[in-house]
């Protein structure tokens, strides 16, 4: 006899952090390849002027990291314990990436930093009801 699984409404919450993933790897492969392109663009442009990291690398990172972020989102929604895992890991390394742009773009490395720390909340603290494996 299999045991029966009771889901909450948090379990939307684990499915909202997997939307926000994908958003944010769209975000991040398109800010990666505005670094590449158009590295004299506004966005990159701090108020001194002076940038303290190589916007070659940072876009690179920004691609690579958006990649991981969108096979995070995806596979989220298996409610598999490695998805949540990698999950947890990607969105840390997204929020830790978004600091080195915290000097160009300061709201807007808050409110990712902000985003991440709440994708890590609702797979901690609510992905178990997702669980199928």
């Amino acid at each position: 006899m299999s045991e029966a699984r009771v889901q909450s409404g948090w379990t939307g919450w684990v499915l909202f952090a997997a939307v926000l993933l994908i958003i944010a790897a769209i975000l991040d492969i398109f800010y990666g390849f505005m670094a590449l392109l158009g590295p004299d663009t506004g966005y990159f442009v701090s108020s001194s002027g002076v940038q303290t990291f190589s916007l070659t690398a940072w876009g690179w990172w920004s691609i690579i990291l958006g990649v991981l972020l969108l096979l995070a989102g995806i596979s989220l929604a298996s409610g598999r314990m490695w998805a949540r895992i990698f999950a947890v890991i990607v969105a840390g390394l997204h929020a830790l990436g978004q600091l080195i742009a915290f000097p160009s773009q300061p709201w807007w490395s808050i409110a990712m930093v902000t985003l991440d720390i709440l994708i890590i909340y609702a797979v901690t603290v609510h992905g178990r009801e997702l669980r199928r494996d």
